[in-house]
């Protein structure tokens, strides 16, 4: 018999402390997203990529883009052999990109 109580049930889940800080800054940075587009509404702007974009656009290019630099950089860590090495370097090429992307896009 089917529960709505079991539908709500998340245990299957990792929530380890860096997962809890990785949501936790996603729902913080679109917070002050929220509070920068009601205090300070922008106009779409064009960028390198041609397309009009705001902040919220920006902030979704940077999150999808992070992701793939992680997924690469775990790929070919794997590949070359190197089980051991940290994230460290991906959260650089991450905030790097991050900052281009809210600069020239």
């Amino acid at each position: 018999m089917f529960s709505w109580l079991s539908a709500f049930d998340i245990a299957w889940m990792a929530w380890t402390l860096p997962v809890a800080i990785f949501f936790g800054s996603i729902a913080v940075a679109l917070l002050i997203l929220t509070y920068l587009a009601v205090r300070y509404p922008e106009t779409p702007r064009r960028g390198i990529l041609r397309i009009s974009t705001t902040r919220g656009d920006r902030f979704f290019i940077t999150l999808l883009g992070s992701a793939f630099i992680n997924l690469f950089w775990i790929a070919f860590s794997v590949a070359l052999g190197f089980t051991e090495i940290g994230l460290w370097g991906a959260l650089g090429l991450s905030a790097v990109y991050g900052i281009a992307v809210f600069r020239y896009v």
